[in-house]
């Protein structure tokens, strides 16, 4: 079994409205950080959206905090975008057309008062994003944040992962 060395690079953007014609702020902490990892060389399998809820829903457990609900709306702006990365070759909440979490979100018809979005790349599995996602601060707080009840999850060619947390109004 052969393995590829890659330097993963995993963004986050933390959005926050009062209500769904609001547009969010963004927070001046945007927590990017470097990881070196190994990775299959086999092309990422489809999404398990189950496996990543069930592990984030663990976290969440362990924390105090109740469980969030799979939302359809959610996870299809998040495939939107992990999509459009891996078509693309870019890795940020912002695309090369300018949309943000919230225009994607906005787009699917879901009206917000809460949204955050975690981004991964190159990790193979569910549970090597969650592991990521939990050492780093700013990852931890968007899945570990009180506001939010609903997710989305999205994977797509080269294991770009994107997350949607959020909260209807």
């Amino acid at each position: 079994m052969m393995k590829i060395h890659t330097v993963m690079t995993v963004g986050l953007l933390l959005l926050a409205a009062c209500g769904p014609d609001a547009e969010p702020e963004t927070t001046a902490d945007w927590a990017v950080f470097d990881a070196q990892q190994a990775a299959q060389s086999e092309v990422a399998a489809p999404v398990d959206a189950g496996d990543l809820g069930s592990i984030l829903n663990a976290r969440r457990a362990e924390n105090g905090l109740a469980a969030l609900v799979a939302s359809p709306k959610l996870a299809a702006a998040a495939q939107v975008h992990a999509q459009d990365m891996a078509a693309q070759g870019y890795f940020s909440h912002i695309s090369p057309g300018g949309s943000k979490p919230s225009d994607r979100v906005r787009a699917q018809g879901y009206q917000f008062c809460f949204v955050a979005e975690n981004i991964a790349q190159g990790q193979p599995t569910a549970a090597r994003v969650m592991e990521s996602w939990m050492a780093s601060a700013g990852h931890r707080r968007n899945n570990l944040n009180k506001k939010a009840t609903e997710y989305g999850v999205g994977r797509a060619a080269g294991n770009n992962w994107v997350l949607v947390l959020a909260a209807p109004c």
